[in-house]
């Protein structure tokens, strides 16, 4: 194994990428692949292409015939660009994407053969769904699902396939993907959202939810990741001691980028620009050999597909390089692990972002109702927010001193917090005329000059306001975005449904005006979602001692996060806002709750592998050696050979001692790993796993990464920390 080390280390110094230059413009490539709505305009019939519109635009149906049309037109774009396959490209709930292949080609009963491709192909297929988690909404045996078109998403060209982005339901009806849920989410927000602007712009029709992912990585040569199994089995690395240099001297980040590393960038980009994912910016991360990728914001069903995608095509491209990625939130323990910040903000058809201050009273006052109403929404469901981002390896990340702490609060700033204590004070019911006068010049009108010098910035806030946008930071990297943003959209539309009563309440029967009664129940919100606003320092254990006297919850693990999933609270939400039945979020549920079993039993398998068949005989292959050199220091000093011999002896016995530790703990894992299993109840059983198993972790890898240290690092089989991260 030492062998393979070291070959993988001197040939991955001789691994140079393919220099990638810059010659086209960006806006020049950008989209030639995919299906968008000038490659529509230029292929479609006018009544083909008034009916992907106001299907896109407006949720109206495609018809059947108008489906054939833009099937016929879909293929002949395919087949003018060299695709001889078209797939229907679904999310389904395995945290990856799928797609089947099928060929143009097909052949008449004469024997000739014909490119095809109609509309019953491009708006429905039946994939075999048995393989595809469920969580119990089907048998195994039962294995007839659907994808169905998505016409909100533009198909795109992927080598030589056509893949058309698709939803995914079981046979009778229930949602097997992230796409189904998000998109019912966004139909809430955009209705909710639509009929309180109509407070401030009668001539708003449609609210738009966008989203821009910052998409964080690390960059491992690929034969140094493939000498190491953990990486190649799990992600992340199970056992390594920390390299003597780190991240402490803060000098990767927005540094220099390493031009293999900067080729791979340049390269993966052009891929981008070409399925028009809007990627803008690109660097250093804070870790060695970590690095960013971020959009230009878009619609939010959009970006979750085009994220998708980003990730399955970096591994693709990274490969040219020579390079594996490694999305794992914590792929390295000692240095910052990887976040996918979730930028989120709500615009109109009018072009306003309703989180962003305009010009006037009025429209200050529509960004604060917007402003306020999403606090108050994640107040009320901060739980249900920590639970759609937990997962196994977002809980090495969260609340590790680098990344948003386990406990959901929200930023906003020094002076956005003064502005609400300004609200808080309104004098309830009818405004005095110097009150009104008041909050229009002197608290409302200024918020524009309040944002513009608010440069305020807490990293450790999981929900932060940005100055036009809320920041969802405590998104794990692998995260498919379209879970977070299920819950964000329906919480928020949840919560101006419930304002837009209140409001409408006082008009109708108080007779306030719309002014008045705005103010009011805005007032009575900043009361009562007091508790989620923090402005300090996260790690903080006065923080943690102050969260639980909030109310605030604090679920650290993932098993203990998810009951928030299956809360009555939670499942009342979501079939209220027609996003997910009962069965479907008990279903994800278990479906989570299982990956999350899976995933650590894993992890224990192969760290009790690599501890007993690659770090315990090293370790006595060294121990040896050591124990030949005393036998001659023996014969050499005879009766002082103990005393200059003692470090080599002192070392031996170490070395037992840590033996003794790993063979101790592995046993102890496994014994503890087969009583899980047989919990039949998969709560218990993720517990068992969470507190049991995986408590044992550190106790080996504590041995493990001793005995690197001790062992010659010639004999050595892993490659080691200071190799994976600063071989460049």
């Amino acid at each position: 194994m030492s062998t393979l080390r070291f070959h993988a280390i001197k040939e991955s110094l001789a691994h140079t990428s393919k220099l990638v230059l810059d010659n086209d413009r960006r806006s020049e490539l950008f989209g030639q692949n995919v299906f968008n709505e000038q490659t529509m305009r230029q292929y479609l019939t006018k009544d083909a292409f008034e009916g992907v519109m106001n299907a896109i635009w407006h949720g109206k149906k495609i018809e059947r015939s108008i489906a054939d049309q833009v099937a016929s037109s879909m293929k002949d774009w395919a087949l003018s660009k060299g695709v001889t396959h078209y797939t229907h490209w679904f999310q389904p709930l395995t945290g990856a994407t799928a797609e089947k292949h099928d060929a143009f080609f097909e052949t008449s009963n004469s024997g000739l053969s014909i490119e095809k491709f109609e509309g019953s192909q491009l708006v429905q297929q039946e994939p075999d769904a048995s393989s595809f988690p469920s969580g119990g909404i089907r048998n195994t045996f039962e294995a007839r699902g659907y994808t169905a078109w998505d016409p909100t998403s533009p198909a795109f060209i992927y080598g030589t396939t056509l893949c058309i982005p698709t939803i995914f339901v079981a046979y009778t009806g229930e949602a097997l993907d992230y796409k189904t849920p998000l998109l019912r989410a966004l139909h809430a927000v955009d209705d909710a959202a639509t009929a309180v602007c109509k407070y401030f712009d009668k001539n708003v029709r449609k609210v738009t939810s966008s989203l821009g992912w910052e998409q964080e990585y690390f960059l491992v040569d690929k034969l140094l990741a493939s000498s190491r199994p953990d990486i190649i089995l799990t992600g992340r690395t199970l056992l390594g001691h920390s390299s003597a240099k780190g991240q402490q001297l803060d000098d990767h980040y927005f540094g220099s980028i390493p031009s293999r590393a900067l080729n791979f960038m340049r390269d993966l980009e052009n891929e981008c620009m070409l399925l028009g994912i809007p990627v803008k910016t690109r660097h250093n991360e804070v870790a060695p050999n970590q690095f960013e990728l971020a959009p230009i914001f878009e619609e939010a069903n959009l970006a979750v597909d085009h994220n998708s995608l980003l990730m399955d095509i970096m591994g693709r491209v990274a490969s040219r390089h020579h390079f594996k990625v490694l999305l794992h939130e914590k792929p390295f323990a000692g240095v910052n692990g990887s976040g996918k910040h979730n930028n989120w903000s709500l615009s109109t058809d009018t072009g306003v972002n309703l989180l962003a201050p305009g010009k006037t009273p009025m429209s200050n006052l529509q960004f604060l109702t917007f402003f306020v109403n999403t606090i108050k929404a994640v107040h009320e469901h901060e739980a249900l927010l920590r639970a759609a981002v937990a997962s196994a390896g977002n809980d090495h990340r969260l609340g590790a001193n680098e990344a948003p702490p386990a406990i959901i609060s929200v930023f906003i700033g020094e002076q956005l917090s003064q502005v609400l204590e300004e609200l808080e004070g309104v004098t309830k019911g009818k405004l005095s005329p110097q009150e009104k006068t008041e909050l229009k010049l002197n608290v409302v009108g200024k918020i524009p000059d309040v944002l513009l010098d608010n440069t305020d910035r807490n990293r450790t806030s999981p929900f932060a306001f940005t100055g036009n946008k809320f920041e969802f930071r405590a998104v794990g990297s692998t995260a498919n975005c379209g879970n977070p943003m299920t819950v964000l959209n329906t919480i928020v539309a949840k919560q101006l449904i419930e304002f837009k009563v209140e409001v409408d309440k006082l008009i109708d029967k108080k007779g306030l005006k719309k002014d008045e009664a705005i103010f009011n129940v805005l007032r009575e919100y900043i009361k009562s979602c007091r508790a989620i606003l923090f402005e300090g320092n996260g790690y903080d254990e006065a923080w943690r001692v102050e969260a639980e006297k909030r109310g605030l919850s604090n679920n650290k693990t993932t098993p203990e996060a998810l009951k928030a999933k299956v809360a009555p609270s939670t499942i009342k939400l979501f079939e209220e806002m027609k996003v997910m039945s009962e069965v479907e979020s008990r279903a994800r549920y278990e479906i989570e709750v299982e990956a999350y079993i899976l995933h650590i039993q894993i992890e224990s398998r192969v760290l009790g592998d690599i501890a007993r068949n690659h770090v315990v005989p090293t370790a006595v292959k060294y121990q040896n050696i050591l124990i030949e050199n005393v036998k001659g220091l023996k014969e050499i000093f005879d009766k002082k050979f103990v005393e200059v011999s003692r470090e080599q002896l002192n070392l031996i016995e170490e070395i037992s001692q840590h033996i003794a530790g790993i063979n101790a703990n592995v046993t102890k894992m496994i014994e503890e790993r087969k009583k899980a299993n047989t919990q039949s109840d998969i709560e218990k059983k993720a517990h068992d796993y969470c507190f049991n198993v995986k408590s044992i972790f550190d106790d080996i890898r504590y041995h493990c990464d001793k005995l690197e240290l001790l062992v010659d690092d010639e004999l050595w089989p892993l490659t080691k920390y200071r190799e994976l991260l600063f071989t460049r």
